[in-house]
């Protein structure tokens, strides 16, 4: 059994940054973290997670 999804590791980076996103706001509401961390925290995370999407590996090609 074969799957058309891709392997490539860029394409999981986006779906991880937002689940630590999301993480990150959920412990700033329950008081566990600081929200000025999180305030800090996010758009890094977005920049870190866009940077690999600015390159295309051979498999975005042969769509």
């Amino acid at each position: 059994m074969s799957s058309n999804t891709c392997k490539c590791p860029h394409h999981k980076i986006l779906p991880i940054a937002i689940i630590l996103i999301a993480l990150a706001f959920l412990l700033s509401t329950l008081g566990v973290v600081n929200p000025m961390y999180v305030a800090i925290a996010w758009p890094v995370l977005i920049i870190i997670a866009m940077i690999p999407k600015l390159g295309t590996c051979k498999c975005c090609s042969n769509h």
